[in-house]
């Protein structure tokens, strides 16, 4: 049989455990199956490309492997669960660079000079550069921003707009060059420098509170960065697993906009946070607040006595504080005394899409009592307890009641419909979005201010002496 024949069988294999992954990943129960059944789908892609292909040396392969893999290992065991975001911003950036450096490498070695004349390896080439160079340096910012080395509020210059226009149209222009003559080095170079730039200067503006809805669009770069990568190595299957990833990621950056009731365009060119600082007397409407009470553990432990139901909010002070084996001790104790505890999902709590539900699991607590905002929302008004842990602008009411508030819109969970609220909070800071919370200032709401890891065991041991 002829060999690639086989080999497109390969990718052809691939593809359908690539998708039948994906739909297991669409449930709790059947996601570790899933993502199983998607990693053998690119060991068979890979292999079926390492023995078709003609390999300079499998040598400097094998190197490559262990290498990469005494990275990954270090990075897998060291990393922790509140640096996970920036972690996925790295590595979608490593795929961006990737695919840069193999179009690269295929200009620079002839390959789109050869053939019939076709464009569909020259435009592949450049779109494998560009989109691969603005999700590179894109993501390095994204990380930065995560991780604190550079500031994670907007940075924004008069004209900033004009200027990105003026690199993009600078960039396509040098792409036309290099389809009509792909030995133009010239063309070559200013497409590395402006999709380099490109990408730090799109993801500057944006601020820390989009950083969920940044992650996930980049992510979908990398896969178009290496469906094009497919196209200039004339591979199927990076071709069908590079469609798969951008697509998924487009599908998730849709909902997550959705989520904030907000348009993409909006997010990357709204400065999202600088507004917001700016409008937080406007937010809070100019009045005063009234000077806020600290409650103590055995406060909480009283409410929790004479409660039957509870609903936890957690949030990004969870993960900083890692306190989510804290609270599944909590909700062990809580559910000893006959109290029934669910937890409310808000789909941009955390830094990235799923932060939460990774975060709970990891303390083995059921997929079952992570319930969505959408059909959570309702039960608040009915819940004796609602315990909101380091999350902040998801929880805020000026979303539903305040016009001027820089969120006023963005779905949020209806916390303080409950009869008694409970905020887990070192201070009274602002979140991501810059803006004050009305609802630490509610007279149903108790300031439990604190690390949230030990609050939780606080709690724990309070209600458990009780």
């Amino acid at each position: 049989m002829d060999s690639a024949f086989l080999v497109q069988f390969a990718y052809l294999v691939s593809a359908v455990l690539f998708i039948f992954g994906i739909m297991r990943m669409s449930a709790a129960k059947t996601a570790v199956s899933g993502n199983a059944i998607a990693a053998v789908g690119m060991l068979v892609a890979v292999v079926a490309t390492l023995l078709n292909r003609g390999v300079v040396s499998y040598t400097v392969i094998i190197a490559g492997i262990v290498v990469g893999s005494a990275i990954g290992l270090v990075m897998a065991t060291r990393i922790q669960m509140t640096a996970m975001p920036q972690m996925v911003a790295l590595l979608n950036g490593f795929g961006g660079i990737a695919s840069l450096l193999v179009a690269s490498a295929e200009l620079l070695r002839g390959g789109a000079t050869v053939g019939d004349g076709s464009v569909v390896v020259p435009v592949a080439i450049f779109l494998g550069i560009l989109i691969g160079g603005i999700t590179f340096t894109g993501s390095l910012i994204a990380f930065a921003k995560l991780q604190e080395v550079m500031s994670g509020a907007p940075i924004t210059y008069p004209l900033q707009q004009v200027v990105n226009g003026a690199i993009f149209v600078t960039a396509i222009g040098s792409g036309v060059m290099i389809v009509q003559d792909p030995t133009n080095m010239t063309a070559f170079a200013v497409l590395l420098g402006t999709a380099g730039l490109l990408g730090v200067l799109s993801v500057i503006p944006i601020g820390g509170a989009d950083m969920p809805v940044v992650i996930s669009l980049l992510n979908s770069y990398s896969g178009l960065a290496a469906c094009a990568t497919g196209f200039v190595l004339g591979n199927g299957g990076l071709v069908i697993a590079g469609s798969l990833v951008g697509s998924a990621g487009l599908i998730l950056t849709k909902i997550m906009c959705d989520a904030m009731n907000r348009s993409i365009t909006n997010v990357l060119f709204g400065a999202f946070g600088a507004a917001g600082a700016a409008s937080t007397a406007g937010a809070t409407g100019g009045v005063d607040r009234p000077a806020v009470k600290g409650y103590t553990a055995d406060d909480a432990a009283i409410v929790f006595n004479s409660a039957q139901s509870a609903i936890i909010v957690p949030g990004y002070g969870m993960a900083v504080a890692q306190a989510q084996h804290a609270v599944r001790e909590l909700v062990d104790v809580l559910e000893a005394k006959g109290i029934k505890v669910r937890f409310a999902i808000h789909p941009v709590a955390g830094r990235m899409p799923g932060h939460m539900n990774v975060l709970l699991a990891e303390a083995n607590v059921p997929y079952e009592k992570l319930i969505e905002m959408e059909q959570i929302n309702s039960d608040f008004g009915e819940t004796d307890v609602a315990l909101v842990i380091g999350a902040n602008d998801v929880v805020n009411p000026a979303a539903r009641e305040d016009e001027s508030s820089p969120i006023y819109g963005m779905p949020v969970l209806d916390v303080d419909y409950a009869q008694h609220v409970m905020v887990v909070k070192r201070s009274l800071n602002t979140g991501f979005a810059g803006i004050d919370n009305p609802l630490f200032y509610n007279e149903n709401t108790m300031m439990l201010f604190g690390d949230a890891k030990g609050m939780a065991s606080a709690m724990a041991e309070a209600i458990s002496e009780s």
